[in-house]
């Protein structure tokens, strides 16, 4: 059973969350909606660990897809950065807002950009385009990410200002136009670059968030050096171009790691 320990962690953790979140806010939405996703995490680790070569794309999916149709379409609820700003600027603790803490703030420290890997509804997407594996080098245009990134603080904090009526359906057409913006954006993207995960890499601003707190993550793919054999295969799957045979912190592209175990399934030694 010590291998199961993984995922019993990870449902053990997310029901924390969720019963702490029921019981504070009291809202029995948080018990079910967090249940859920530490439920399909859970279940995608327990597949891993049993080596069922789909494991992260059923989590993608069955996270991906309640977030985006259920909370997004049914719900109403802005799960973009743009739902964060504004749940920030009512002051109100509610959906975005702790999506983003548990995601994309305060969980990175814990799994790093997991989100990216394993839960993103734009990612998940763009993962069935042909593109899998880069087949060149990174662009230098990383920078755009801070434009997108400033342009929807903008977007929200001038609907505030000029106050706006009705801003709640604004937030769902925002949702639904942000979606198709992102979806077209990140398909083009993956064509011109031959990478799928171009999008993640240029333009994503939500990586804003998860970058630096990532840094600072307890869980990391770590390399055993006296395994490994420096065959470089793990470097030519990597969709976010990570070396992960360097152990540091400040290893190349360290921040973008989104633990698809992509190089532990192809390296030869089991070094990672």
């Amino acid at each position: 059973m010590k291998k199961y320990r993984a995922p019993i962690l990870m449902l053990i953790l997310f029901e924390t969350v969720a019963i702490t979140l029921w019981l504070t806010k009291g809202k029995i939405f948080y018990l079910f909606n967090f249940s859920y996703i530490g439920l399909s995490v859970s279940l995608g680790i327990f597949l891993f660990i049993r080596k069922y070569k789909h494991a992260r794309r059923i989590v993608q999916l069955l996270v991906g897809l309640y977030m985006l149709v259920y909370l997004g379409l049914i719900c109403h609820e802005n799960m973009q950065i743009e739902g964060f700003w504004y749940y920030l600027f009512t002051g109100v603790f509610e959906a975005a807002t702790i999506h983003y803490a548990v995601a994309k703030i305060f969980g990175p420290l814990l799994f790093g950009r997991g989100w990216c890997g394993y839960a993103c509804w734009t990612a998940m997407i763009l993962d069935f385009l042909p593109y899998k594996t880069p087949l060149h080098p990174r662009k230098k245009i990383g920078w755009i990410r801070y434009i997108t990134f400033a342009a929807s603080l903008i977007f929200v904090a001038a609907l505030f200002l000029a106050k706006v009526g009705n801003i709640e359906r604004i937030m769902f057409w925002a949702f639904i136009i942000g979606n198709v913006a992102y979806y077209v954006i990140g398909i083009a993207l993956a064509f011109a670059f031959k990478d799928n995960r171009a999008f993640c890499k240029y333009i994503c601003p939500i990586t804003v968030f998860l970058k630096p707190m990532s840094y600072f993550s307890l869980s990391r793919i770590q390399c055993d050096k006296s395994k490994c054999i420096s065959c470089g295969k793990c470097k030519r799957v990597c969709p976010m171009n990570v070396d992960v045979t360097d152990n540091s912190r400040k290893r190349i592209n360290g921040t973008e790691c989104i633990l698809c175990m992509e190089c532990v399934n192809t390296c030869p030694k089991n070094a990672l």
